[in-house]
Formats: C-alpha cells, sequence, structure tokens
C-alpha cells in the first residue's frame, strides 16, 4: 500500500535527534510522502530545507492564524514568531520558492487562542489574503478551523466560488451540517490517528465520502496512543479506523486516498496504484 501523512510538524523540537528513525519507521509501515508545514516565516525555511534534505518530506508553507497576528499560544516547539507576519514578504518569498513546495498550509483562523470578537476582522482579512494568494500561484491550501469552523467555511465558499484550487480541512472539529456542507462544496478531510478514540473524526469518517477524505497525523500531536507521541507511521491507525467504518478493507481505503492525495496535491511521485 502507498500511505500519506498530508500534515505533520516534523520541525517540532519533539524530533531532534530523532528523525531519521522516524522516518526509517514510516517507510517501514508503507508511507511514501509525508508533508510537513510550517507555521510562520521561520518555520517555512525549516520545511524547505528538511523536504532538500530528505527525499520522504514534501513542503507546505504556512501562515498559521495566531502566528499572522503576532499572537503566542504558548511553549508550542515550533518557531515562536514575534510580531505580526509581513504577508507581502511571504508571500514573495513563497513565489520564489514556488516550485519547492506543494502546498500552502496550515492557514485559516483560530478563536481558540485569539479572542473573536478583537481579531475577527484581522484573522478575516488576513485569510482572505492568503487564499487569493493561493490562487494566483495555483496551490492546494490546508485550512486550520479551530473553534472558527464555520467562519472559515464561509470565507472559503465567497473567495472560492469556482473551486479554483483543492481546499484540504484538517483536522476538522464542525458540525455535522457544517461537514455536509463542506462535502458538497467539494473539500477534502485529512483524519488523524486519534480517530481510534475520537467520536468527532467517526462521525467524519461515516458522512465524508472516501473520494474526499485524506490521511495526516500533526505529529507529534494527536497520537492514537496514550503517553506516546504522535509520528507519521501512525496514520496506518487512521487507514484502519476508516476501513472499520466504511466497511471496506484496508488496501481499499489506502488506495482510494492515495488517489485523492494525487489529486489534490498535483504530485505524480509514483504510479497511482
Amino acid at each position: 500500500m502507498n500511505l500519506v501523512d498530508v500534515h505533520c510538524h516534523l520541525n517540532h523540537k519533539e524530533f531532534e535527534g530523532k528523525l531519521d528513525e522516524v522516518l526509517k519507521n514510516a517507510e517501514k509501515a508503507g508511507v511514501k510522502v509525508i508533508v510537513v508545514s510550517g507555521v510562520n516565516p521561520a518555520a517555512n525555511r525549516e520545511v524547505l530545507a528538511l523536504a532538500k534534505k530528505y527525499p520522504l518530506i514534501k513542503a507546505s508553507l504556512g501562515i498559521y492564524p495566531i502566528d499572522a497576528l503576532g499572537l503566542a499560544e504558548g511553549e508550542s516547539g515550533l518557531p515562536r514568531q514575534t510580531g505580526k507576519i509581513d504577508l507581502d514578504s511571504e508571500f514573495e518569498f513563497m513565489e520564489e520558492h514556488q516550485d519547492e513546495f506543494v502546498s500552502i498550509g496550515e492557514i485559516g483562523m483560530d478563536f481558540y487562542w485569539a479572542d473573536k470578537e478583537k481579531t475577527i476582522e484581522l484573522q478575516s482579512d488576513n485569510f482572505r489574503r492568503i487564499i487569493r494568494f493561493a490562487k494566483k500561484i495555483k496551490k492546494p491550501i490546508v485550512i486550520h478551523t479551530r473553534k472558527a469552523e464555520l467562519e472559515c467555511i464561509n470565507i472559503l465558499e465567497e473567495e472560492l466560488p469556482n473551486n479554483e484550487i483543492p481546499v484540504d480541512l484538517h483536522c476538522f472539529s464542525g458540525r455535522k451540517n457544517l461537514i455536509k456542507r463542506a462535502v458538497e462544496l467539494g473539500y477534502y478531510f485529512s483524519i488523524p490517528p486519534n480517530i481510534v478514540k475520537s467520536q468527532n473524526f467517526q462521525v467524519s469518517v461515516e458522512l465524508v465520502p472516501l473520494t474526499q477524505l485524506l490521511t495526516e497525523t500533526d505529529a507529534p500531536w494527536l497520537s492514537p496512543y496514550k503517553d506516546i507521541i504522535n509520528e507519521p507511521a501512525y496514520v496506518t491507525e487512521t487507514i484502519k479506523k476508516i476501513a472499520e467504518i466504511k466497511g471496506l478493507t484496508e488496501k481499499e481505503v489506502a488506495d482510494q486516498i492515495w488517489k485523492n492525495y494525487v489529486r489534490v496535491f498535483g504530485d505524480i511521485y509514483t504510479e497511482i496504484p
């Protein structure tokens, strides 16, 4: 089987000195591609460097909504952003390096770490600007929607009336009506390994057609195992649970998700099985 992790953070401090082992574990599990996501200018440069060093890794350059505001969400283990992100400067950098990364993400909105009333206008403006830039350079987008699911869907629908670029909703936790609406809009949902214990992600898999599902880990977070950090190899747990819910074999699920990955990220890394 060809497996893929479309969203994780292997530049996190948890992986210092362990990355080679983590990548070997992933390869042993059948993972053919790991998309590592940036969150700010410093992280984006780290992600590009990882993609150049390791053939298994592909880069996604992001502008995390909290970082864009210059706010902190506590010790994240990722490069800290001091002050607001200069979007125009980062867009210029991305455009110069557009052949070196496969997507823009993670981007979006967040009302868990940021006060909604105080930041909704600026977050909305930032999100719209990033979507428009992604359209310009024709890159798929990976969306962070924490406590801002409705607002993100509304903006995506307005900014992408003709599905100009693919949309992946990373770890989407919206209500059933929003899941159904996003499905109708043609968006994809990437599901992490903690689906084994998350009713929310199990419901998403029940509602979303297999043709619109992807696998991710968000490593080092969202592990399927207690007291063990997450890593790309654990996408196998997501595959198993999706297969169980859909009443399919693991190979049927893995093959379709690989096709979805190729369709969304435009990657011809290997032939579709």
